[in-house]
């Protein structure tokens, strides 16, 4: 057979593209596959073997329809794209996921769709909820908390909580990161299946869990209400209020469910109580919840049946998984221990070791001081001896000096004593000049007056010596000279000789009067020299006294 005929015989296919809730794949199917074969496919891709939680979702005209397993997929009104888009997301629910979910990819799934359903409000929480949830989250993600490597902020990137939750409370992005780590800090030791298993069991205890909501009108007055779809059974709610149904009709109580073009009868087990009938506004929808209910109306009763042997066999294997998990989780908690314990202990040898080099390096450094501090030491010690001599010296000498001083000092008071009478002898002296100067003065003043006394007597006896003269002998008068040989000239000559005399004494008198005068005066003179002299030295003894007791 040629290659053109292997190429010919070769079935036409197309692509699908399966979105999961963390993952996309792509896949060749060949054009008369079924839903099934399919779905088939995408689980054993997956390695899921309980399937009959999941199934395909599309998308079609704004409604969200399931992929039926037993019709081609070309002839389902598919959307008409390349390649076809599928979400692969859980369709039924368990009541109870720690007894149901048995593999750890069924339970994975689950924990990223239910997770995703609160962050995106199809579920509701509350904010005390979603904290605890969003720590089971982390914990499943980044295991342990180790302070030192989560630091604040390793969760700036993470969605953790609705929105709405942020939107009601003013707190920072900060405060809430605080607070889902402080519950983050008390699952440690919590591996990754158990956290998100978890999570799972709180939050199947929410209302609004697993329920899958269809607005609806009764037959009667066409009132608007909500109908839920989950695990337990079938439940009417108000069109406001998606938490508390007005009335429930568990699977156990309902004898039968019929869909007729837009109508949907719920009929009980108790043939006496009232037949419930309802209106969609779709053909679609009501088949949809009729799709709905029969799957799981189905897994009610499979619950409450004994198990097949598939179901047997994966819960034997679950438990076998479980209990190797677990031991291999105990293993690893305890090699981790042991491991923390080894690291903690190297840690305090190496802690031990440095505290060793730092106090080696300290004891060589104080060493290094000591022998600094010893050199030191020796040098003031010999800068100190040296300056002890230089004292001793300084001492001496200042001993020296001192008794210099007191010997100047001596001397000075002896200088002093003597400078001391000097003055008082030169005031003495003094005293005794002013007196004597003064009695000169006085002998001076009656010597000058008995001149002045002895003149006026001269001018008066010349004064009537001329009167006489003129009176005894008018002729000479007239002719004043006269004969040398003449007995009268002879007495005149006498007198005049007498005055004459008298003249040359008061002369003589004056000249030693001048003369003592200019004596006193060269006394006087000397006198104050000498005082100059003594002032001079009284002051240079002043400075000496002051510098003798500046030494001192």
């Amino acid at each position: 057979m040629s290659i053109r005929g292997l190429k010919k015989k070769q079935p036409k296919t197309f692509k699908v593209r399966i979105i999961t809730v963390d993952a996309e794949m792509e896949f060749s199917c060949e054009m008369k596959w079924k839903g099934k074969d399919l779905f088939d496919l995408v689980c054993r891709a997956l390695g899921l073997r309980e399937t009959w939680f999941f199934g395909l979702q599309y998308t079609i005209k704004g409604m969200c329809t399931w992929l039926k397993m037993d019709k081609k997929v070309l002839d389902q009104e598919i959307p008409k794209e390349d390649p076809i888009s599928f979400h692969f997301l859980a369709k039924f629910y368990p009541e109870k996921v720690e007894e149901e979910l048995l593999q750890e990819i069924t339970q994975h799934l689950f924990f990223l769709q239910v997770k995703k359903q609160i962050l995106d409000e199809e579920i509701y929480c509350s904010p005390e909820a979603t904290v605890l949830l969003a720590s089971y989250a982390v914990q499943a993600k980044y295991g342990d908390y180790d302070p030192n490597f989560h630091e604040p902020g390793f969760l700036a990137h993470d969605e953790l909580l609705p929105k709405r939750v942020l939107r009601q409370y003013q707190l920072t992005a900060e405060m809430w990161e605080e607070k889902i780590t402080a519950w983050y800090a008390e699952h440690r030791g919590i591996a990754r299946d158990e956290a998100e298993m978890n999570y799972l069991k709180i939050a199947q205890d929410l209302e609004m869990y697993g329920v899958n909501y269809f607005p609806i009108a009764q037959n009667k007055n066409h009132t608007d209400l909500l109908l839920g779809v989950d695990a337990k059974g079938i439940h009417i709610y108000s069109i406001n209020n998606r938490f508390s149904p007005n009335k429930s009709f568990e699977w156990s109580s309902i004898r039968n469910i019929s869909c007729s073009e837009k109508e949907l009868t719920i009929k009980p087990l108790d043939k006496k109580a009232e037949v419930f009938k309802f209106f969609s506004s779709q053909l679609k929808v009501n088949k949809l919840i009729f799709q709905l209910c029969i799957g799981n109306h189905d897994l009610f009763m499979r619950r409450r049946k004994v198990d097949s042997i598939e179901i047997q066999q994966m819960k034997a294997q679950a438990r076998e998984e479980k209990a190797r998990k677990k031991m291999e989780n105990q293993r690893l908690a305890r090699e981790k221990q042991l491991r923390e314990e080894a690291e903690r202990a190297k840690e305090e040898l190496e802690r031990r070791l440095f505290q060793l080099e730092d106090e080696a390096r300290q004891a060589n450094e104080a060493l290094l001081r000591s022998q600094e501090a010893a050199e030191l030491l020796a040098e003031k010690a010999q800068i100190a001896e040296e300056e002890a001599k230089l004292l001793a010296q300084n001492a001496a000498e200042a001993e020296q000096e001192r008794q210099r001083l007191e010997i100047t000092a001596l001397k000075s008071k002896e200088e002093k004593r003597l400078m001391e009478q000097k003055m008082r002898e030169a005031e003495l002296i003094a005293v005794k000049l002013v007196k004597e100067s003064d009695r000169r003065a006085k002998e001076a003043e009656h010597l000058k007056q008995d001149l002045h006394e002895a003149r006026e007597a001269e001018r008066k006896a010349k004064q009537k010596l001329l009167d006489i003269t003129r009176l005894n002998y008018p002729h000479m008068a007239k002719y004043p000279q006269y004969s040398p040989g003449d007995s009268r000239d002879a007495n005149f000559d006498k007198g005049s000789t007498k005055l004459d005399l008298k003249d040359i004494d008061l002369k003589r008198l004056s000249f030693e009067i001048e003369r003592e005068r200019l004596d006193y005066l060269e006394k006087s003179r000397k006198f104050e020299d000498r005082l100059k002299e003594l002032k001079s030295e009284i002051h240079a003894l002043k400075l000496e006294e002051k510098q003798a007791g500046l030494y001192s």
